[in-house]
């Protein structure tokens, strides 16, 4: 008799995180790999940020926090949102938690009833529809075609709300496109959402920061006022400032959100390390003049990825906004065979092939709803790119 909770049944393990750490194995396992899978920055924490984290420690900073987090960090983060989003939030308005992660599952798992729908434009982080899932809630897909640059369309939303509709989750720029939604996008969306006074807004802002070509980052709140008492708006210093590791994310929302989150969170984790919380201080309130050379260098790579796969055969990839992904279309190699004879017969079976023949691991688009695609994180050295993509282009020219 299994002792496993059929809820679990409802869900998989995060296919990001599988082959993150299958790219670990074949590493020590002496194979040659190049790891594109991975959605994490390769630069190190800024050394400001890292000394405050040491500082909290020889302070003594190393016991519980209050549930929400400190007051000194929630009060820099009231004070970013008023900084770089004209965003106006009290203290108790902010939660923060273990990743950008846990502050979306606290919600889901505060706010969903059994049936409760919410929207999730595809393609999408792995980890939305599960979560949903998880909190007994029904995901309700609707793509973002390429031809609308991966972007859910007003019509389209307004289409898919239904009386059940508890949430829309959005995510600019997005994990695993990188596409970016203009102010004027966003307006549209948010005047649909308007029309329908049950229905909520959760917008992952993570990848905020890292934006390219002048591309001008808002949120739903700043675009519509309006909806700043139906939004949870979630960020965090994961990606921005290189700090995947310290497990910091935050949310501002309406009180009784908040709230109700606080309590689903005392149950779980409680909080996050003072240590990260007390580092976060620095990275919120300290300098920020990294923030450019670094996007810079992720915009050369993007530029480098998005042309070397335009000139392989078989392949074709747009030119995203921000984050750091590119997620090219292989659709033209469906079909296709190996030299041993082995159809390609869909995306994982592509990067399948990209893997066992030339060791080059990356993400098939059906981990994020959307084929026949894959996905390309680009937060790796330009060496390492360029050699990546001179395997892929091999692998692509092997099939016949």
């Amino acid at each position: 008799m299994t002792v496993i909770a059929q809820r679990l049944s409802r869900i998989k393990p995060s296919p990001t995180n599988a082959l993150t750490g299958l790219v670990a194995e074949l590493k020590a396992a002496g194979r040659d790999i190049i790891g594109l899978g991975a959605g994490e920055p390769d630069f190190d924490t800024p050394s400001n940020i890292g000394t405050a984290g040491k500082q909290a420690i020889d302070a003594g900073q190393t016991r519980y926090t209050p549930v929400p987090g400190t007051m000194a960090l929630r009060q820099a983060i009231c004070g970013k949102f008023a900084r770089e989003n004209g965003l106006d939030y009290e203290p108790n308005q902010i939660i923060v938690s273990c990743g950008g992660k846990q502050v979306l599952y606290n919600a889901l798992m505060a706010t969903l009833d059994p049936g409760d729908e919410v929207i999730i434009p595809a393609p999408y982080w792995v980890s939305y529809p599960d979560m949903v899932l998880l909190a007994e809630g029904t995901p309700v897909i609707v793509e973002g075609r390429e031809a609308h640059g991966f972007k859910l369309k007003a019509g389209d939303l307004e289409a898919a709300i239904t009386p059940r509709t508890k949430w829309v989750m959005l995510n600019s720029p997005s994990n695993p496109t990188g596409a970016a939604y203009t102010r004027d996008e966003l307006k549209a969306l948010t005047e649909v959402i308007l029309r329908h006074d049950h229905v909520w807004v959760m917008t992952d802002d993570i990848y905020e920061h890292i934006v390219y070509d002048g591309f001008e980052f808002t949120t739903v709140a700043q675009v519509e006022p309006g909806l700043m008492d139906r939004t949870l708006t979630i960020n965090g210093v994961s990606k921005a400032y290189a700090m995947t590791g310290w497990r910091l994310g935050y949310g501002a929302g309406p009180v009784e959100l908040i709230r109700a989150m606080s309590v689903i969170q005392s149950q779980s984790s409680t909080h996050t390390s003072s240590v990260s919380q007390a580092a976060a201080v620095e990275a919120l309130n300290g300098r920020q003049d990294f923030l450019e050379p670094r996007n810079q260098a992720f915009r050369e790579r993007r530029d480098l990825v998005v042309s070397r796969l335009n000139e392989m055969e078989g392949v074709s990839c747009r030119t995203p906004e921000g984050a750091f992904y590119v997620y090219p279309s292989c659709s033209a190699l469906i079909g296709r065979k190996t030299p041993a004879g082995t159809a390609i017969g869909d995306d994982s079976a592509f990067c399948t092939w990209l893997l066992e023949s030339e060791g080059v691991a990356v993400v098939p688009g059906a981990a994020f709803g959307m084929s026949p695609y894959f996905r390309i994180s680009y937060a790796a050295s330009t060496e390492a790119l360029t050699e990546a993509c001179i395997r892929v282009r091999r692998a692509c020219a092997a099939l016949g």
